[in-house]
């Protein structure tokens, strides 16, 4: 069993903000699946399926991005996940623009989502894949991550999503997360 989460706010104001990579990215590679993520289940819109005899979850948690960890946790002990099989995708401030990064477990760091999570799961030892948003001269951080992604940016975000979505279909299909940390970890950020 595998649990995917994406992180980000519900909600359309934050729709395409920084924020919302995780659920961006999520929403692109169920899309590519034809999977839609839309059952309302622990605190958190959920897609489950079954691949390679092994049930896969795709979640959005809605409880905005500061308390991500209860969601994760609800749906951990609601399937029985271990946390090496919980897969989180979400953006990361000291990470250059539309460099994606992938770890097989870490600190969280200065994100308050994945600190959630490490303090709800009691354990940092999860899969991650993190999208770099940049840090261009960021002077209030809160107001950076929740505002929306410029029009031109847009576009090289969504081929940053369609690029990360094959590596993570082959672990889904493979379990060889070596493999999708070989495949991201050498990418050079998405040209345009």
């Amino acid at each position: 069993m595998k649990l995917i989460v994406g992180l980000g706010n519900p909600g359309k104001e934050y729709e395409y903000t920084f924020h919302n990579m995780g659920f961006l990215a999520l929403d692109t590679l169920a899309d590519k699946m034809g999977k839609s993520i839309k059952k309302a289940e622990c605190q958190a819109l959920t897609c489950t399926f079954s691949r390679n005899n092994e049930k896969i979850i795709f979640a959005k948690p809605l409880t905005y991005m500061n308390l991500s960890g209860q969601a994760v946790k609800s749906l951990m002990a609601k399937y029985g996940v271990k946390a090496e099989d919980l897969l989180v995708i979400y953006d990361d401030i000291d990470l250059d623009r539309f460099t994606v990064r992938a770890r097989a477990f870490g600190s969280a760091g200065t994100h308050n989502g994945m600190k959630s999570i490490v303090q709800c799961l009691g354990t940092d030892r999860f899969k991650r894949i993190r999208i770099g948003i940049g840090r261009e001269n960021v002077y209030n951080l809160a107001d950076y991550v929740l505002s929306e992604v410029k029009a031109e940016d847009k576009a090289t975000f969504q081929k940053t999503f369609e690029e990360i979505a094959t590596p993570i279909e082959s672990y889904l299909k493979h379990d060889d997360f070596d493999k999708l940390m070989r495949d991201l970890n050498t990418k050079k950020e998405v040209i345009a």
